[in-house]
């Protein structure tokens, strides 16, 4: 069983769960939602692929699911800012999937690890730089696989060269990106969010603890007064 799969049953698991409600709030995704694209993603990914011409076909579930989802994801956004920079975050994140495929070496044994892991993390860690937001990275990843494989198909001549898009191991890519994008989104975004709240409870205790000493002086002083209307 492709690794895309198992990682998308484990993701809807967390999802039903309820373990992943805060990221999919953060996404403006409710559980139904996600559930139902994740069912389309593993069940269109077994349906015969959608041929686009005699070379040239797309996989239901790693091609055409994951791009309405993003379209969606677009036209959802609640700001014109973050649907475009989700857009061009998609845009640069394929071109350099395209172009670390041009660079990797032919051999994939040479490698250390395997080619499509490494095209779904520069895609994912692409994503997550130009995307910024957890909405922007998750879309920007999935799309800049399906971008990079798409420009892969054409080739240098701009001709088809017999491919499926979002199939096999793409798909797999494709889900990883997703997901290393989101992550990375989530990791850095709570820890700047810990050490912001660090921060500001340390300018709340020192303004505390200057108001309780602006207290004192003025009590000192009120009383030094008291003392000379006695005299």
């Amino acid at each position: 069983m492709p690794f895309g799969i198992i990682l998308l049953v484990a993701i809807g698991v967390l999802i039903y769960f309820g373990v992943l409600h805060r990221v999919l709030d953060r996404m403006k995704l409710n559980d139904k939602t996600a559930l139902l694209f994740l069912a389309m993603m593993v069940v269109g990914f077994f349906l015969p692929a959608i041929p686009l011409s005699r070379s040239l076909s797309i996989n239901i579930g790693g091609g055409i699911v994951p791009i309405v989802l993003a379209v969606y994801l677009i036209v959802t956004a609640d700001e014109a800012a973050e649907k475009i920079r989700s857009i061009v975050a998609s845009i640069i994140s394929g071109i350099a999937v395209f172009f670390t495929g041009r660079l990797l070496p032919a051999e994939p044994e040479v490698m250390i690890i395997d080619p499509l892991f490494a095209f779904a993390i520069i895609a994912g860690v692409v994503a997550y730089i130009f995307g910024r937001s957890r909405r922007g990275a998750f879309i920007a990843g999935i799309l800049g696989i399906l971008i990079g494989d798409l420009l892969y198909a054409f080739g240098v001549a701009g001709r088809p060269i017999g491919t499926v898009i979002g199939g096999a191991g793409v798909f797999d890519a494709t889900v990883i990106s997703g997901v290393i994008a989101v992550l990375l989104c989530e990791i850095v975004g709570e820890t700047r969010e810990r050490l912001q709240g660090g921060t500001a409870k340390a300018d709340l205790s020192a303004r505390k603890e200057n108001k309780v000493s602006n207290i004192d002086v003025e009590e000192n002083n009120s009383l030094k007064g008291d003392e000379k209307d006695e005299t």
